[in-house]
């Protein structure tokens, strides 16, 4: 062979953009099936566990793989209870964020201080990360509340203990207690937000743990993906959007007119399923419930018709952010809340895979295919 001969070039490797289709690899925790619209929790149907268990079920269930006995439920429910609280210089950071913070960036560095508080941080011990997810998941729904609260200029309210994990987070939230309806269905949603495969916020958790950094770490991470409107802000923009539109019978003609000039329509869509995402038929179903039962049909009755324009121009069906979105809002939600709220529900999920990845860790660092200049000579300054 000529010695000026080109040296041979690897085969280059398929490039997929945004890793769509990759295998970024295992797990025992959420099972998406797109062509049975289907997702389950270890090996439990979403469904299933919406209409029969509670979210402390749940997550005991992510944690600990296994749905609780009754002794093994009230000892979890009594943990959680217990890790009510926070840290007294948490309180106080809380207090001196700007008014105008975001709250994802509250709770996000809220997190971070929580790991300034716990002695087991450096610990990546399978039990010792459990215990961390158990006092996070207690933490962060005060995290929320109190931060949203203190913007408002309104008192923090303290946590509830004869309430359930979902029931506490309302009442510390708007001051109230919710009914049991209520309750239930807000149960319900954080069951449907809990775990998802290897979405943007949950990969970004496994990346951080897999270096060996700590459960806090990759929960940080983790939250500050989920802030993005095209993960966890989803649920906020398919509200404003649904705020637009004054009433059912301007529905269809405010959706054609937002697709002809090319309006994002957020909430509709979703990578791991093309034939409808199974949480938002879930979720749908039960706020038809709740609109009829507070008197507030425009919102069930207006999104119907935006899914149904959705669905005949473009055949995209609504994904979970859609449902939830008029479920918060009719329950008395503020809107700049409902991404904290999914970070609630998703934190069983983000420590269940942070847990899973610490067992059997191998560093993620994926490979990337170069695509600028090469062999480039060095000019010097004056030259340039």
């Amino acid at each position: 062979m000529s010695s000026t001969a080109a040296t041979a070039q690897p085969a280059a490797k398929p490039y997929s953009p945004g890793l769509e289709g990759v295998v970024a690899g295992e797990t025992q925790l959420s099972f998406v099936n797109s062509e049975l619209k289907s997702l389950m929790y270890r090996g439990y149907d979403i469904r299933d566990l919406s209409e029969n268990a509670t979210f402390e079920e749940v997550a005991y269930l992510m944690l600990y793989g296994k749905l609780p006995n009754t002794t093994e439920y009230k000892t979890f429910c009594d943990a959680l209870v217990a890790e009510r609280t926070l840290p007294a210089p948490v309180i106080e950071a809380l207090k001196t964020f700007p008014n105008t913070i975001h709250p994802m960036d509250a709770l996000r560095t809220g997190t971070a201080l929580l790991a300034m508080y716990d002695d087991e941080v450096p610990n990546n011990s399978h039990d010792a990360n459990v215990r961390k997810a158990i006092r996070l998941t207690a933490k962060l729904p005060l995290l929320a509340a109190y931060s949203h609260r203190l913007s408002q200029g309104q008192p923090i309210v303290e946590p509830d203990n004869s309430l359930s994990h979902g029931a506490n987070f309302l009442y510390m939230l708007l001051g109230e207690k919710p009914n049991p309806e209520t309750a239930k269905l807000f149960d319900t949603t954080l069951i449907a937000y809990v775990d998802h495969g290897f979405n943007a916020s949950t990969f970004a958790a496994r990346v951080t743990t897999s270096t060996l950094s700590d459960l806090h770490s990759g929960i940080v991470s983790a939250i500050g993906t989920l802030k993005g409107p095209l993960h966890g802000g989803a649920n906020e923009e398919a509200m404003k959007l649904l705020m637009e539109i004054p009433n059912p019978e301007a529905a269809e003609a405010f959706i054609l007119d937002a697709l002809a000039t090319k309006k994002k329509i957020m909430g509709f869509g979703h990578r791991a399923y093309k034939n409808g995402d199974p949480r938002a038929v879930l979720l749908n179903e039960k706020a038809k419930d709740l609109c009829e039962r507070t008197g507030q049909m425009r919102w069930f009755n207006t999104a119907k018709i935006v899914q149904d324009v959705m669905l005949r121009e473009k055949n995209i069906h609504p994904n979970v952010d859609f449902p939830t979105a008029y479920i918060y809002y009719v329950m008395g939600l503020p809107i700049p809340i409902y991404t904290p709220m999914f970070a609630i529900a998703r934190i069983a999920g983000w420590s269940a895979h942070v847990i899973e990845q610490l067992d059997h860790n191998k560093l993620i660092r994926p490979s990337v295919l170069y695509t600028g200049p090469q062999h480039v000579a060095y000019v010097p300054m004056v030259q340039r």
